[in-house]
């Protein structure tokens, strides 16, 4: 195999450049919707406590990987993350591996941006206040990845644990802890769901007219009525549609054509949101190729700063 470059977690997170991800991640859902991106279904083997994943991908002129990740729920009683992953990043050109990273900074970063970038486009400009359901990982990489995309805003936080609320807001500026989930999304312009709930954690009652939802949970975050009135936009419209562990929970067996694509909106292909009143609904299912272009992102960062271990298999 050759040389192969070997970043641990703690340089992923020093070289994952907040701005540099914000454009990658553009570039991978343009790809996916103009269709030159390769990104096969995500597969899982599942065992009765969790799931191991496996998601190629490549995107031209970018990179080419594979992101091997488990999830296991119950995984914080035991002091760990739900995802762990590793990324293994490849030459296009001749297959040769490059370099093996830590995943698990990665999915985290990447995810909360995705759902950032897709806010961007498919939210009311400048809003006014954004919260946060979900105190854990993606809880503070959202506060992060939303900072960046709506430095102006208000942020509040709310999460089943008054005390983890607490903690983590004190450790980000501007940040308000709700007295609950319908605290935080009452008077919010945009509402992000980022827990591991197995039944809605917001009420289409809730929500005032225009806003914007997202969703990156991988259980069941938003309640039927929300998807019913909302206009949906995913990162896929042929995964996720599917059963679950390829497509959402929320969305599986929904008829494709009832979902759009941001990268159709980033392209220009199809408009975001059409009237003030509307409101939008983000639903993530992650995609290879936000791995891949993170991964790159970090891979360019570390050969320029001579991050990182090389060793040779």
């Amino acid at each position: 195999m050759g040389e192969v470059l070997v970043l641990s977690a703690g340089e992923v997170e020093k070289l994952l450049d907040p701005a540099a991800l914000f454009d990658a991640i553009r570039t991978a859902f343009r790809s996916i919707s103009d269709g030159s991106a390769s990104v096969p279904p995500r597969v899982a083997a599942l065992t009765p406590a969790g799931l191991l994943g496996t998601m190629p991908g490549y995107v031209p002129g970018v990179g080419l990987g594979a992101k091997v990740v488990t999830y296991f729920r119950d995984n914080h009683a035991r002091g760990l993350p739900g995802h762990q992953a590793m990324v293994a990043l490849f030459d296009p050109d001749d297959g040769r591996l490059l370099a093996l990273m830590d995943g698990t900074h990665i999915t985290g970063a990447r995810t909360a941006t995705a759902a950032a970038v897709a806010a961007v486009a498919l939210a009311s400009p400048d809003p006014a206040t954004v919260a946060v359901l979900g105190t854990g990982v993606q809880g503070r990489s959202h506060l992060d990845a939303f900072g960046h995309a709506f430095p102006n805003a208000q942020f509040v936080l709310a999460g089943r644990n008054r005390d983890h609320a607490e903690a983590l807001a004190g450790a980000h500026g501007n940040v308000q802890v709700a007295a609950g989930f319908e605290a935080a999304a009452a008077d919010a312009d945009v509402v992000c769901l980022a827990t591991d709930a197995d039944e809605p954690v917001i009420d289409r009652s809730w929500l005032r007219p225009g806003v914007h939802v997202s969703s990156v949970g991988s259980g069941v975050e938003v309640d039927p009525a929300t998807v019913n009135n909302a206009r949906v936009f995913v990162e896929s419209r042929a995964v996720a549609t599917q059963p679950f562990p390829a497509g959402s929970r929320e969305l599986a067996g929904r008829d494709p054509a009832t979902v759009t694509e941001v990268g159709e909106v980033l392209l220009g292909m199809t408009p975001g949101r059409e009237s003030s009143d509307e409101i939008t609904l983000y639903k993530s299912m992650g995609h290879a190729t936000q791995d891949v272009v993170a991964a790159a992102v970090v891979y360019r960062a570390a050969r320029a700063t001579n991050a990182g271990v090389t060793i040779t298999l």
